[in-house]
């Protein structure tokens, strides 16, 4: 795969800032990834976007890099990996690093513990909007399976079944939906 530097550069500075400027964790950096290369640079579509999403979530590791990685990798191979993955973990490593210097002054100050308490409605906020935008393409495909597929993971999970069980449930429907659809045009075909 062929990097072009003027991607690359695009690439590392929307990811910096993205990890720069997202409070609350993987769930928000999701619809904020969307926004910038779904709507606005049109690098990805909302389907692949939704797949980026499913696959950062299961994925180990934080929500954030896996989304980036994810990213880099569709539109510069190798590279493209190293450089998100560097533009992402960047910030937090910074803003960690200073705060642990500051920990004492952070922790006692009455305005910051205000502020963090906003930031926390916030993100609920956001990750409402994410769970709205990403069922919406969902259902957008009009396909019943994942339609229900949608409904029966929300349920499980207000019923406290443990996540990783869902997505292993669903990951595994989706296996052998994929293999199945590749037979039946292969059947088809031949």
């Amino acid at each position: 795969m062929k990097t072009n530097p003027k991607l690359l550069i695009r690439l590392f500075f929307s990811t910096l800032l993205l990890s720069a400027f997202t409070f609350g964790g993987g769930y928000v950096i999701v619809s904020l990834m969307k926004k910038k290369f779904v709507d606005k640079y049109h690098w990805l579509t909302d389907s692949e976007m939704l797949d980026l999403a499913a696959i950062a979530q299961s994925a180990p590791g934080p929500i954030a890099v896996n989304g980036a990685v994810a990213v880099g990798y569709k539109l510069s191979g190798i590279i493209g990996i190293i450089v998100c993955a560097f533009a992402t973990i960047i910030p937090p490593f910074v803003i960690i690093s200073v705060i642990s210097l500051f920990y004492d002054a952070f922790r006692s100050n009455h305005i910051i513990s205000l502020l963090l308490e906003g930031m926390q409605a916030g993100v609920g906020a956001v990750i409402a909007s994410v769970a709205y935008d990403m069922s919406f393409a969902v259902v957008k495909n009009r396909d019943t399976v994942s339609e229900i597929l949608l409904i029966a993971a929300f349920i499980l999970c207000i019923i406290e079944i443990n996540a990783i069980w869902i997505i292993l449930a669903c990951g595994s429907l989706g296996v052998v939906r994929t293999h199945n659809t590749k037979r039946r045009r292969e059947n088809a075909s031949s």
